[in-house]
């Protein structure tokens, strides 16, 4: 591979592939429970929100200003549990939260399906559905509940096939390989819901 052809491909994909290293960064140290996953997520989370106005998949572009919020809190009630606790404890889901979240994630669908239908968005219900769901699973990453890490499995396979579909080929195995971290991070976080 030549000079140019690298040059050229950094021209062409070099903020995806910032928003990949970032995004796989700040999820491996979020299923490690680090403090430091937010900072670094908030940077990935503005990245993605270029690529996919970009790429016109305008429910994952409104989905990162709602990721920058969720991040926000995240990062918020973490570090209070740190400084509270000494450690980010994972926290038990209860059955009625955890069916209000998933009816929220679909009527949420169906909201931002119809919103973007109208605005002519690429895959206007697949990427409404998908957004909708993701904000299920930040809340309750950001809340501390392990089903998080279920959610993120569930919808990372799904993203994949989208994204091979737009031709997003380093965002598909980006999700790919978050679908490994989620699993990763399913593994960690029961293993710390036991040991507490």
């Amino acid at each position: 591979m030549s000079w140019h052809a690298i040059a050229d491909f950094l021209a062409h994909h070099g903020l995806e592939l910032a928003g990949t290293v970032t995004t796989v960064l700040g999820i491996w140290l979020t299923t490690r429970r680090l403090l430091i996953c937010w900072p670094i997520t908030l940077a990935a989370d503005v990245l993605y929100l270029v690529i996919f106005y970009r790429a016109q998949l305008l429910s994952d572009a409104l989905l990162q200003v709602f990721f920058v919020a969720f991040t926000l809190y995240g990062w918020w009630h973490w570090w209070r549990g740190v400084r509270e606790e000494g450690e980010v404890r994972v926290a038990p889901l209860a059955m009625r939260s955890l069916l209000l979240a998933l009816a929220a994630g679909a009527v949420g669908s169906l909201a931002l399906g119809e919103i973007a239908k109208r605005m002519h968005a690429a895959l206007p219900y697949l990427d409404a559905t998908l957004a909708s769901y993701s904000l299920v699973g930040s809340w309750w990453q950001a809340r501390k509940h392990i089903a998080n890490w279920w959610l993120w499995i569930v919808v990372d396979l799904i993203y994949i096939g989208e994204y091979v579909y737009k031709d997003l080929w380093l965002t598909a195995i980006l999700y790919a390989g978050l679908t490994g971290l989620a699993v990763l991070g399913l593994r960690d976080w029961r293993r710390a819901a036991v040991a507490a």
